[in-house]
């Protein structure tokens, strides 16, 4: 089984797994990229959300050899910092309660701001409502979705 390339935020990188193999455990498992969270398995939560060339995808369900040499960028590359304006709103507006959804939330809501910079409530909405949040902080959510796309 020939090593699969990778562009994993912003580097190149070659792993040997089968091309079965979703990309979240080769985030977690060989990478060790481990903010990439798994919830349900079937891409119904949205705890496992990466962006693939900035397009927010489920990663529990994404093969490993459709996502070759195309852009992911997980939690861990969104901001070195961690001064992303979406990381930014949801700490200012306190977010996360458990946090086990929240590395999905805020790569969702990035990847919207990416493509769409000011969206109305509906736009939010829409987006958002794939990512399942156990504590429902929904509207917090929404308030730091709209909080970061007035700083972008």
């Amino acid at each position: 089984m020939p090593a699969i390339t990778l562009n994993v935020n912003g580097k190149t990188v070659s792993v040997d797994v089968d091309p079965a193999t979703p990309v979240l455990w080769v985030l977690r498992d060989h990478l060790h990229l481990v903010g990439t969270k798994y919830g349900c398995g079937v891409a119904q939560c949205g705890a496992c959300t990466i962006m693939l060339d900035n397009v927010a995808m489920r990663s529990c369900m994404l093969l490993v050899s459709a996502v070759a040499k195309r852009a992911i960028t997980t939690i861990e590359g969104l901001s070195e910092n961690g001064d992303h304006p979406v990381q930014k709103a949801w700490l200012e507006l306190d977010v996360a309660q458990c946090g086990y959804c929240q590395t999905g939330q805020i790569m969702t809501a990035a990847a919207l701001l990416k493509s769409n910079p000011n969206p109305t409530d509906a736009q939010i909405e829409a987006s958002m409502s794939g990512n399942i949040c156990r504590c429902g902080t929904y509207l917090r959510i929404k308030e730091a979705v709209k909080t970061a796309a007035k700083q972008n």
